[in-house]
């Protein structure tokens, strides 16, 4: 008996030992999780729980309780496995989603303002500024996010009477998320000095968006979020769906179409879960727009892809927070039919010296990046080898900047070549046919498809004479005509 209770009163102090040792490698790995969390997001406070799929009580309870390092750290690394949906019912207020998948679905989110309501004018800018063809291969969901029933029903009854036909065609449906299915909206955390009921109105904002995302992610192959005050550019969805050919091959996360808040952002739906939960975990932490800056850094995407001229306009004059007036205006906006280039895939190449990273593919884009290379001499060139021959129409080259006007091509000359030749990295034309000279720095001409009787591999951007300046080529913009047939 003696030596059953040493041996007891032993393997109880050997229990402590490990308890103790156990609690000090938990305290190091905690302290390691704070200092990665501080490293990650720097004032980016995450004293809030992580919410868990559909699970009503949880949201409930983390929305007070702190959140454990060592949990975050392995959330976070578990991110971008974000796949599954966030488990809520759904009102169908009006309209219901077809089985077919379009190519781009239109998110927004509306709340019952004092001052002003701009709801209707978006919808119907919406399906205004698109074709036919193009109503084709759009869907558009509206949320009302207000508890208000009564708001709700008469904006039902609104949007039914006005926009009959785009509902029967299934291209515009009305969702609404019960209260009961939100997280604690009071009593939250007060960053930034933010009064009580400001934090109160972008923590909903924010779930209200996450509920919009996850209900959004399987209708399209793209999406885009606007807000509910808002004005399209005519045919907005022709110039989307070129910028994202031009991108095919290259890495994005977010595409902007808007510098103003969350206009005009454009996702690949495939991403929707996963930043529904992103907003879900910081809903109480600042507004959507700034946690989208840390969404896109955490996927990989460090710099803002944003394209001009702008395709939406914000054109609310009062905030849907306590009517405050809201004259921001996104000054890159073109309310009619612009002409983006087609810009098809092509490799880039130059025989100058480039300058860091300003590459040769920073010129053949529709974003503020461009090509800049140290002084060139006769006969350097910037070359664009296309992956299939093409029929070109038009074709524009600009050099130099505001601020470095005197950097553009001084001579300078156009050309398009046939015949290529090579392996794949190293192809080249071996004919060129000359389309003219640069002036002021400038390229343009048009109708090129009846000027050049071969079908164009490649086109080249050729230094007629040294220079001491260096040369920025601020950007180059082809439009093509029909493809040829291979």
């Amino acid at each position: 008996v003696t030596l059953l209770y040493a041996f007891l009163h032993m393997r109880q102090n050997l229990k402590h030992f490990d308890k103790m040792r156990c609690l000090r490698k938990r305290s190091a790995v905690s302290f390691l999780g704070v200092l990665v969390i501080c490293l990650l997001f720097m004032n980016l406070y995450i004293e809030d729980g992580y919410v868990l799929e559909g699970d009503k009580q949880l949201i409930r309870e983390t929305a007070t309780h702190q959140l454990n390092p060592e949990r975050y750290v392995h959330t976070f690394k578990d991110l971008s496995n974000f796949s599954g949906s966030i488990n809520i019912s759904y009102r169908y207020l009006a309209g219901t989603p077809l089985p077919r998948k379009r190519y781009l679905t239109i998110g927004l989110s509306s709340v019952k303002r004092k001052k002003g309501n701009y709801l209707l004018e978006t919808i119907k800018s919406i399906f205004e500024q698109s074709s036919y063809e193009e109503l084709k291969e759009i869907a558009v969901v509206v949320q009302l996010a207000d508890f208000d029933s009564a708001w709700c029903e008469g904006m039902v009854q609104d949007i039914s009477q006005k926009f009959a036909h785009h509902i029967i065609a299934g291209r515009l449906i009305v969702i609404h998320v019960p209260e009961e299915y939100y997280p604690v909206l009071d009593g939250l955390k007060r960053n930034y000095n933010d009064p009580e009921d400001r934090v109160k109105f972008r923590s909903k904002q924010n779930v209200d968006y996450a509920f919009l995302l996850n209900f959004c992610a399987n209708l399209s192959d793209y999406y885009v979020m606007l807000e509910d005050d808002v004005r399209c550019s005519k045919n907005f969805l022709t110039a989307v769906k070129k910028v994202i050919t031009s991108r095919e091959g290259s890495y994005w996360v977010t595409l902007e179409f808007s510098k103003l808040g969350y206009i005009g952002k454009l996702y690949h739906s495939h991403d929707l879960p996963r930043l529904a939960h992103f907003l879900l975990m910081f809903y109480q932490e600042m507004p959507c727009d700034w946690l989208l800056i840390h969404f896109r850094g955490l996927l990989a995407q460090k710099e803002v892809i944003r394209f001009k001229p702008s395709l939406f306009q914000h054109m609310g004059y009062y905030s849907s927070y306590k009517g405050a007036e809201n004259k921001l205006k996104d000054d890159d906006f073109e309310e009619e039919s612009f002409d983006i280039p087609d810009n098809p895939p092509a490799n880039l190449h130059t025989n100058m010296n480039v300058f860091e990273n300003y590459e040769a593919s920073k010129a053949y884009s529709s974003i503020d990046e461009y090509f800049w290379g140290k002084a060139p001499s006769t006969g350097d060139f910037y070359g664009i080898v296309f992956e299939k021959p093409i029929k070109i129409s038009k074709i524009k080259v600009v050099t130099g900047t505001e601020d470095r006007q005197n950097d553009i091509l001084h001579h300078g000359a156009l050309e398009v070549g046939e015949k290529i030749v090579g392996s794949k990295k190293g192809r080249q034309c071996t004919t060129y046919l000359r389309l003219g000279e640069f002036k002021n720095g400038n390229f343009e001409i048009t109708d090129v498809e009846h000027k050049v009787l071969f079908d164009i591999n490649c086109m080249r951007i050729l230094v007629t004479k040294s220079q001491k300046e260096w040369l920025i080529i601020r950007s180059i913009s082809i439009w093509t005509s029909q493809t040829p047939n291979q």
